[in-house]
């Protein structure tokens, strides 16, 4: 079963500002702020919730296609996925434009400023669902149009996909929102994005679960919920071996639904593995860094809840 993650690819640059934002920021002065701090320490991660989505189905042995549009700087990351095997035959590079990326400073006290350029992203409703081919699907964040054309599609054909809004949630209305669920067969969310979803549509999240087939909800460290089949099903937290990056943590566990659903796991196997995914990636920098074989994963899903997951 070939699943189509339609999504952004983006590099984050992350820095790290060797003092304190508060050091240098005067709060009587905050509305002339004219700064700059020296960050002698920077790396570029690939990441972008399409990327790494398929990265982790990937290490999972699931079949993905990306779905995505890139900029004229797009070279390395391509390679990359070309190096991993991973397919990007939907993947539309956009001349005259950048590729999405977030730059990111971060200080001792763990403090951010990030911004973020969406650049070929806005272009994502370019990319015609239809011609993939696909049996799965997944809309993750992306240009709004694209994820609005890209829902819609997913429905007509009669493709099962996930709903999952994330940092897009923001863009959409509460009707849109609603529009959304109703058009998916599941849906993702952080607590956060979970609350902003209820108080945007005037519903319970009962009352939208009843929407979709399973409506999940993540809550860090606490576990995550899934609402299917007129229950909820608490999956509790994997512990980490150590807590080093969240970053794509989220797409980690996202990538073990969706190889859950495409291997017809129960929901309380397919959430579990789901949680393994993610405690694994925290231990590590950035979206795609990991790199644990499918036995190491099923060996850390064994310890966790004594039983196998294939």
């Amino acid at each position: 079963m070939t699943t189509l993650i339609c999504g952004s690819l983006a590099y984050d640059n992350i820095m790290v500002f060797p003092d304190r934002f508060k050091n240098h920021i005067l709060p009587e002065q905050i509305h002339i702020l004219n700064v700059a701090f020296l960050v002698p320490e920077m790396r570029r991660e690939y990441g972008g919730c399409a990327g790494n989505i398929a990265y982790n189905l990937m290490l999972l042995g699931g079949e993905s296609a990306i779905m995505a549009t890139v900029g004229d700087d797009a070279g390395p990351y391509l390679e990359r996925l070309d190096r991993l095997g991973l397919s990007r035959a939907h993947v539309r590079q956009v001349p005259g434009s950048f590729t999405a990326q977030a730059f990111i400073t971060t200080d001792l006290d763990d403090n951010q400023i990030t911004a973020f350029h969406p650049g070929a992203m806005t272009f994502s409703h370019l990319n015609k669902v239809a011609q993939a081919g696909a049996s799965l699907g997944i809309v993750a964040p992306d240009g709004r149009e694209g994820m609005m054309q890209h829902a819609r599609h997913f429905a007509e054909a009669g493709v099962p996909f996930i709903f999952d809004p994330g940092q897009g949630m923001p863009m959409f209305s509460g009707d849109e929102l609603l529009d959304f669920m109703q058009l998916a067969d599941y849906a993702c969310f952080n607590d956060y994005e979970a609350r902003l979803l209820c108080d945007r549509t005037g519903r319970s999240l009962e009352q939208l679960a009843g929407e979709v087939r399973a409506l999940v909800v993540t809550r860090g460290g606490e576990g995550s919920e899934i609402h299917a089949d007129g229950r909820r099903i608490d999956i509790p937290c994997v512990t980490p071996d150590a807590v080093i990056d969240p970053t794509g943590c989220g797409d980690a566990y996202r990538a073990g639904l969706l190889y859950g659903i495409a291997q017809g796991f129960d929901w309380e196997t397919a959430g579990r593995l789901a949680a393994v995914m993610g405690a694994i990636k925290i231990a590590h920098r950035g979206g795609q860094n990991h790199q644990p074989s499918r036995e190491e994963i099923a060996r850390r899903y064994h310890d966790a809840f004594g039983s196998q997951p294939w």
